[in-house]
């Protein structure tokens, strides 16, 4: 029996009713030999990290733009935490860890440069057809491995598209990670705003640090035990009342104090300034796209679609970078 067999062997024997089996798995667009080493959920646990796109995660903002400072939390890590919480559910409610990770490593691929304020300006540009989940998802079919995408199995797919809150993912570990990007964000943000002096410890109400505890670590414990505790053999994720009512009351508290309007988001016109105008450029000078995007016509993909695509992919740096460059005046010399 081989390395791989074992692994389908082990996932039948110890994992939960309700855990999904690499075996079981509805497979891919593209049938493949499978891998001699590795179950279906492993391989496209690597291929997510092996991307271009993963790897440029990590010069994308998460909530505070181009903060001073090296301990601010940036895309790659915020995927990071979501996925070290979601795995440490799946693991406690013996669900398939491999599956949970690979979702939460792709769940955030097509986020844009500057967090969810380039995020916004895309979507006003394009009159809401801009969506992150989507885009993540365009990013593994399609703009991944130059062109040809990362073939990924149906049950990642369907995890990243259906992370945000409204998604209804298929798999009980897509629903995990739909609540470990809520809890890594919240408590994270938390510990980036009081690093920001944008909040003070004492500003978080009281009845919220006596549920769900003051510092960082505990609430985190606190989250994910009680998630452990009411989600055994369920075929949902849920917390109890009094947890989620406190919870979704942060989470609250901090679209209020921190999201919105606070000095840390002051960069925001800027940034959306940039988005704006590197959009405009490229829409009326569709020709200075590089050429793998233009080849995109081929495919039937719309002009529109493909800027948003080459903005969409964008680090924070390189966006400024062309932006610069774009619209700045330079420098010359005769000689």
């Amino acid at each position: 029996m081989g390395y791989r067999k074992e692994q389908e062997q082990v996932e039948k024997r110890l994992l939960s009713q309700v855990a999904m089996r690499s075996i079981h798995s509805k497979g891919r667009v593209v049938e493949e030999a499978p891998c001699e080493f590795r179950t279906e959920f492993q391989r496209d646990r690597d291929r997510i990290v092996h991307s271009k796109a993963f790897r440029r995660l990590a010069q994308k903002t998460q909530v505070f733009i181009l903060p001073e400072g090296d301990h601010y939390r940036t895309r790659l890590t915020h995927t990071l935490e979501v996925s070290q919480i979601a795995r440490t559910i799946a693991r406690a409610l013996r669900l398939n860890e491999d599956l949970t990770e690979a979702i939460a490593l792709g769940h955030d691929l097509g986020h844009t440069p500057f967090g969810h304020t380039g995020e916004h300006s895309l979507q006003e540009l394009t009159n809401g057809e801009f969506v992150h989940n989507k885009q993540s998802l365009r990013v593994v079919n399609i703009l991944e491995n130059h062109g040809q995408g990362l073939n990924l199995t149906f049950e990642v797919r369907d995890g990243i598209l259906n992370h945000p809150t409204k998604g209804k993912p298929s798999t009980v570990e897509g629903k995990v990670v739909q609540l470990a990007d809520k809890i890594a964000y919240i408590n994270h943000d938390i510990d980036d705003a009081i690093r920001g002096k944008v909040l003070q410890i004492a500003d978080i109400p009281k009845e919220y640090v006596d549920v769900l505890g003051k510092t960082q670590s505990e609430r985190v414990n606190t989250l994910i035990s009680n998630i452990v505790m009411q989600s055994k053999d369920k075929n949902e994720i849920v917390m109890s009342q009094e947890v989620k009512a406190t919870f979704y009351a942060l989470r609250a508290f901090l679209f209020d104090k921190v999201y919105i309007g606070s000095s840390a988001k002051e960069q925001e016109d800027k940034a959306k300034q940039v988005v704006y105008k590197l959009y405009e450029y490229y829409i009326g000078h569709f020709d200075k796209l590089p050429p793998s995007y233009i080849e995109r016509l081929k495919m039937g993909d719309s002009e529109k679609q493909i800027v948003c695509d080459y903005i969409a992919g964008m680090t924070d740096r390189y966006a400024i970078h062309q932006y610069m460059d774009l619209f700045f005046p330079r420098s010359w010399q005769v000689y």
